[in-house]
């Protein structure tokens, strides 16, 4: 009976543990999702203001904004963190 019940509270513990850690997985995900999307956006402001006192055309500022690597990257990441948070809220 003390073997039972020893290995029914290692159960819950583990499956506690495991929620613990999904709900930290999902907090971290939405965090890295808003810390990056902040940064992108504070970059692309950054293309356009620097754009706008420079007098450019805005085809130009746009073609800068859509071909920048680091841009790209964020969008990237953005992407993978999107798709990682779908398959962790599936399991």
């Amino acid at each position: 009976m003390i073997v039972e019940i020893i290995q029914i509270k290692n159960f819950f513990s583990a499956s506690m543990k495991l929620l613990f850690n999904k709900v930290l997985d999902q907090q971290d995900l939405k965090l890295s999702k808003k810390l990056i999307s902040s940064y992108k956006k504070r970059l692309e402001k950054e293309i356009l203001d620097r754009s706008m006192k420079l007098k450019m055309p805005q085809n130009k500022f746009e073609e800068i904004i859509n071909n920048n690597n680091e841009l790209i990257n964020l969008k990237k990441a953005l992407e993978d963190l999107e798709t990682e948070s779908e398959s962790n809220s599936k399991v």
